[in-house]
């Protein structure tokens, strides 16, 4: 028996053929984001997805595709963790792929064709409108759910994909990478909406433009504060923890005489707790002192003080360590430690899973050079923080500076994840108006000014050497900085009034009674005219 070729509402006919299409359309978005960093492809992506979803036979078909989609994404923007958690990372991908199963849902009745007399009408003006408002909000609260830290933090939000785009930049200190996430799926949505309702597709974009043109216009710019000389110091690929200290020894002499006002050392550049160690200690303060500067290292091991391991970014001067600690707050899951591990541990059977938690510290820290403290003020952040906007703002809103990251992704070096660790710094610095200074043990290491702006060159991850950097410093409070997280406020707000309005819509139709002749109806009758128009 032949099969049919498509349905009455134009989907295709074959369920199999639409389920690999949307894992095919679902991982393409993440070509967006390094190492590819197509970043013109986002404002396109999603198109093929939310066609596919706009001519989805059934809820249960869209919900599905939906999930599909989601779970393409996760894997593909995650895909470099395969070797570590082996078939734990399809198991995590397929959990956190549903939460795009209600999305599919929202595009499917938004911007699917409707039934009538004489065939079927694409959505009308009001529902143009509403997509353009409802698909956005929707994706971006799926970005508000998977950045929990316990779900894998936000590794891969969609606007993130803007790093090195000017214009977006200035668009991130208004709104933060949010605002940018909002511009993209909404540009995506007009794109579909353009093949059977172009009019509003194209009042829809020019109404983006405009919003956006007029937001870049308004933001303020940072006020310049002068300069400041970073030194990172990339100690390459290292194997033992005596051998790494003495590697980023050697490297870092290199920096006597060069003026310098702070030499940050990658994640886990030392290997043992500094009280244990009185050897180590008067290593780093002959350092501090040959240089002139001091030192910002990051300690992985388990402290004298306490039960447990810790990474912890000390600060080293010419006496040894000046009380500044920092002690990492949000840690990786499975890398740095097992949820659940009663439940989960066995994890660490079909991968390179955390044989042992790691604790967390409680509390940010601004740190300050210069015998007084009376230096430079910097914020530090320690490799998976910098994925988090809200870690970086509240450093400056305790007084930095500038941001400092230290990371290290040594498992990771022929894949994707090091030049997307590195970009992160981009977005950092433009949403806070501080510079951000991300030094690696292994690379990508790289310097971002105010503007988000590159600062000098990236460091590979083939170089090991000592590099120095005029980090420009600025003055003023971002508005992301001073508003927060209002796009995420908005998106909820959207949704939360399109819910009541559903469910109003479904009290009063039930009220109606089977004729249908009450205000649900009537409602639905209004759209049906609109569309009429529209065509």
């Amino acid at each position: 028996m032949r099969r049919p070729a498509g349905r009455e509402d134009g989907s295709p006919g074959s369920p199999w053929w639409r389920a690999v299409a949307a894992l095919v359309a679902g991982a393409l978005p993440a070509l967006c984001f390094p190492a590819p960093a197509l970043w013109w492809l986002a404002y396109v992506a999603l198109v093929p997805w939310l066609a596919l979803l706009a001519t989805a036979a059934t809820p249960r078909r869209a919900a599905l595709e939906g999930w599909l989609g989601g779970t393409a994404f996760m894997l593909a923007v995650h895909h470099w963790l395969l070797p570590s958690l082996h078939v734990f990372l399809l198991v995590l991908a397929a959990l956190l792929g549903a939460l795009w199963a209600p999305w599919g849902l929202l595009v499917s009745d938004l911007l699917r064709h409707r039934p009538t007399a004489t065939g079927t009408r694409g959505p009308g003006p009001a529902r143009c409108a509403a997509a353009l408002v409802l698909v956005p909000s929707g994706w971006l609260l799926i970005e508000l759910v998977r950045s929990w830290e316990y779900l894998g933090g936000p590794w891969g939000v969609f606007g993130a994909s803007q790093w090195q785009v000017a214009p977006a930049l200035r668009l991130a200190s208004l709104g933060g990478v949010w605002l940018l996430t909002l511009l993209l799926v909404a540009v995506n949505t007009a794109l579909v909406l353009a093949r059977t309702a172009w009019r509003a597709a194209l009042a829809g974009l020019l109404t983006i433009a405009v919003a956006a043109g007029a937001a870049w216009l308004w933001t303020p710019r940072p006020q310049p504060a002068g300069t400041t000389r970073i030194a990172v110091v990339q100690a390459g690929m290292v194997n033992g923890p005596d051998a790494r200290f003495a590697r980023g020894e050697e490297l870092t002499r290199r920096l006597a005489g060069r003026g310098v006002d702070l030499v940050v050392w990658g994640e886990s550049s030392v290997g043992a707790d500094l009280t244990r160690r009185p050897d180590l200690r008067a290593r780093l303060a002959a350092l501090a002192r040959e240089v002139d500067a001091d030192l910002l290292v990051n300690v992985d091991a388990r402290r004298a003080d306490r039960p447990g391991i810790y990474k912890s970014s000390v600060l080293i001067g010419p006496d040894g360590p000046t009380g500044d600690r920092y002690d990492k707050m949000r840690l990786v899951p499975f890398g740095e430690y097992v949820p659940a591990r009663s439940i989960l541990g066995w994890a660490t059977s079909v991968g390179k899973a955390a044989t042992e938690d790691r604790h967390r510290g409680t509390r940010q820290v601004v740190m300050a050079t210069g015998p007084a403290g009376d230096g430079l003020h910097f914020g530090p952040l320690i490799c998976f923080e910098t994925a988090f906007p809200d870690m970086s703002r509240r450093l400056v809103r305790q007084g930095a500076g500038i941001l400092v990251a230290q990371s290290a992704t040594s498992s990771f070096q022929d894949s994707w994840a090091p030049a997307q660790h590195a970009s992160l710094a981009a977005l950092r610095a433009a949403e806070t108006w501080r510079p951000m200074v991300h030094a690696t043990l292994t690379g990508v290491s790289a310097v971002h000014g105010p503007h988000g702006e590159q600062v000098g060159p990236r460091l590979g991850t083939d170089r090991a050497t000592a590099a120095v950097y005029d980090v420009p410093l600025a003055h003023g409070t971002s508005p992301y900085v001073r508003l927060g997280d209002w796009p995420l406020y908005a998106a909820l707000l959207a949704i939360a009034l399109h819910g009541l309005r559903a469910g109003v819509r479904a009290v009063r139709s039930r009220s109606a009674g089977p004729g249908g002749s009450g205000a649900g109806a009537h409602l639905t009758g209004t759209d049906d005219a609109r569309c009429s128009a529209s065509r």
